[in-house]
């Protein structure tokens, strides 16, 4: 018997209702399409800047704060030719396995023993800076690091006696970072981590701008919700980017359902309380 092809993704009719051509909030979003404020605009180009200079980064924020969208627009910002992007998202791993992990990442065959798997590492930078090219490793979820791993990682930033920065560490996490990165025994780490950044929290403003660029994307002529409804959104949501895509999603399909043209104070107000209340009667 000929097996069946899966099913593609079936598009959800409701965006229809607004004149959309898709779902507005979804994940699915090439860099290009990105929302970025201004404020955040700002840190890419601080950190675009530290990169230039070799410097390390580390730079923290709250879930959903835009962390993602950041370093997506860093991969944008910084030319292939001249820059290798490393990303590591899996920070629970131990110091071997860690090394092992850099080294899939970067095209090397990972090696027994710890020592064997940074030495791997350390000459497979060293031979990227004899091209000219700079390393960037971008450690995502870096709250997360076991101790042994961020006490060993000053030394993948020490070449030559401090002076030949042939990488930059970019240490991406929660705001508990910075406090782990503060302790005595990180202290030769966190000396060389020379742009320290902190994510501020989302305004109004904000929120409203992310929804006004994720409906004109979905192909929206006007904007489709109520300012009073807006403001409630920021609110309940604190600007947390995945939390407004859940919450305006379901507010919307609930104003197609009722022939709502616009997701108004009261039906947001009703969508947050069902939030709340999972299984609670449309």
């Amino acid at each position: 018997m000929k097996a069946s092809s899966p099913k593609a993704a079936r598009t959800p009719k409701w965006p229809g209702q607004f004149g959309l051509t898709q779902a507005p909030f979804s994940k699915d979003l090439e860099d290009e399409a990105l929302w970025m404020p201004t404020s955040r605009l700002a840190i890419v180009a601080e950190i675009v800047e530290a990169l230039e200079g070799r410097h390390h980064v580390a730079f923290v924020g709250d879930s959903g704060g835009g962390k993602t969208c950041i370093l997506r627009a860093l991969r944008r910002r910084l030319p292939e030719a001249e820059y290798r992007l490393t990303y590591c998202h899996n920070a629970t791993l131990g110091r071997r396995d860690f090394y092992r992990q850099l080294c899939v990442a970067l095209g090397l065959s990972p090696k027994a023993t710890a020592a064997a798997v940074f030495h791997a590492v350390s000459d497979h930078v060293e031979e990227l800076g004899r091209e000219r090219v700079h390393p960037v490793f971008l450690l995502d979820e870096a709250h997360l690091l076991q101790q042994q791993v961020l006490e060993h990682l000053h030394m993948l930033a020490n070449y030559q006696w401090d002076s030949k920065p042939l990488l930059s560490l970019v240490l991406v996490g929660l705001p508990e970072l910075w406090s782990q990165l503060a302790l005595r025994r990180n202290r030769s780490l966190w000396s060389r981590i020379h742009c320290r950044i902190s994510l501020g929290a989302p305004t109004v403003a904000d929120t409203t701008e992310y929804v006004e660029h994720r409906l004109h994307q979905a192909g929206a002529t006007q904007l489709l919700f109520g300012a009073g409804a807006l403001t409630i959104l920021h609110e309940a949501t604190r600007g947390q980017l995945r939390d407004i895509d859940r919450v305006a999603t379901n507010a919307m399909r609930l104003a197609a359902r009722r022939k709502q043209s616009l997701v108004d104070r009261d039906l947001l107000e009703h969508v947050l309380e069902r939030d709340q209340q999972p299984g609670a009667p449309t």
